[in-house]
């Protein structure tokens, strides 16, 4: 099923680099705002897609976490990201769609309303937490840039700033980092680019400024840190699956029936629980089955992992 909403909202065409640059000295404080994580709180209203589950803590959602441009620890992406400057910022869209260009953040997040979405997050290493993100819906920047009909795949491509992020100084991965989805799935109402969690900006550990957050699909798909977003005919290259495809699908839908081939997919640990607390099932898409299963219908989930 492919997922299409309409928005009322125009968009102007789109901003030279040139010209974007010198828009953003000309409004001052109004980008800044949008677009800076230490500065002002997000302006967001509540989502009916979201879980009653209780999120976990701002400590424990911006402290670990997986962002290997920064390192490999948990703990690296917090300690080593304090360089990292996220504005000013723009991501480049291109590939089968009407309007092409270089997008001001300002002007992406000027035509959106945010929204507070808490979703389940499940990393495919089998831990687990809850965060409440501030994002908007991908299907409404699509529609806005205009799909055209023989766009089958969105692709996502992280910065690269070896400067700033000092994992990308290691051959740790393929830089950048590529991930991709199906263009019906791009446009479930679930998949949305988040901009903050907490009501605040996303800090740079979380994928400062924008990011991709698919809550039924394994962390490593929601790719953090956008810059460029193309739309393709064919599957796009996905990092994980490039460096081992036999461990890490194109799909890498939550499966509880589906192990890691170094590790059990069954259950999980939720972080922040306590030594003792013991793991939990993992749900079937991470607990979305109802909203996200006929994306999947009459595909065979172990082998399309």
């Amino acid at each position: 099923m492919t997922y299409r909403f309409k928005t009322p909202l125009s968009w102007a065409d789109v901003t030279p680099k040139a010209a974007f640059l010198n828009r953003r000295q000309l409004m001052a404080g109004a980008a800044v705002l949008l677009a800076t994580p230490a500065l002002a709180r997000l302006s967001y209203t509540p989502s009916a897609y979201s879980t009653d589950e209780a999120p976990n803590t701002f400590e424990e959602i911006s402290g670990y976490n997986n962002f290997y441009e920064f390192g490999t620890a948990k703990e690296d992406p917090r300690n080593n990201s304090r360089a990292f400057k996220p504005d000013p910022w723009a991501v480049q869209i291109d590939g089968l769609v009407e309007r092409p260009g270089s997008y001001d953040l300002a002007d992406i997040l000027g035509g959106v309303a945010l929204e507070e979405r808490i979703y389940r997050l499940r990393c495919v290493e089998a831990w687990s937490m809850v965060v409440p993100w501030i994002g908007f819906q991908l299907s409404a920047l699509l529609d806005r840039v205009g799909v055209q009909p023989g766009a089958k795949y969105v692709a996502f491509e992280t910065v690269t700033r070896p400067e700033e992020m000092p994992g990308q100084r290691r051959a740790i991965l393929d830089w950048p980092y590529r991930e991709g989805l199906r263009i019906d799935e791009a446009m479930h109402p679930l998949t949305i680019l988040a901009t903050g969690l907490y009501g605040e900006a996303l800090p740079n550990q979380n994928g400062a400024p924008i990011r991709l957050v698919v809550p039924w699909k394994y962390g490593f798909k929601s790719i953090k840190s956008i810059v460029r977003i193309s739309l393709t005919e064919g599957e796009p290259p996905a990092t994980w699956k490039q460096m081992q495809g036999s461990e890490y699908g194109f799909y890498a839908n939550v499966n509880p029936e589906v192990d890691h081939p170094r590790w059990s997919q069954a259950s999980e640990r939720r972080v922040g629980a306590g030594l003792f607390a013991g793991r939990v099932p993992t749900q079937m898409f991470n607990g979305y089955a109802d909203e996200v299963a006929g994306l999947y219908a009459g595909m065979d989930l172990a082998k399309d992992y």
